[in-house]
């Protein structure tokens, strides 16, 4: 199903924040997946990608990012920001892995019309 209703990147992040998801998960120096600031550290296996925003530049093809949201064990809602291309947020691997090794399971309750 196709959506011709195509958000931004900040219009979807807009939406999020009024629903009350705030926190972001980065990686940092060390390689740990932390939410917000060291407030936790993640295992992939800690976490659920419960939904994927994608989006493609208008300029430039190499402009993607995908936005996931994740719920932890606790409950709680964060997100990652994975742009890709020439504009990558993280070089090397680690962070792809992480990802990678994240469970999915998506659900229409975060769909964004």
């Amino acid at each position: 199903m196709a959506n011709h209703n195509l958000k931004t990147l900040s219009e979807v992040l807009n939406t999020l924040i009024k629903r009350g998801i705030t926190k972001e998960i980065c990686m940092n120096d060390q390689h740990q997946m932390v939410l917000g600031k060291d407030e936790k550290i993640y295992q992939p296996e800690d976490l659920c990608i419960v939904k994927s925003y994608r989006f493609e530049g208008d300029s430039n093809p190499d402009d993607n990012a995908v936005l996931y949201l994740l719920q932890d064990k606790d409950g709680e809602l964060a997100t990652i920001l994975d742009s890709y291309g020439a504009e990558s947020n993280y070089s090397g691997k680690e962070f792809d892995n992480f990802l990678r090794k994240v469970p999915v399971q998506e659900s229409d309750e975060h769909n964004i019309d």
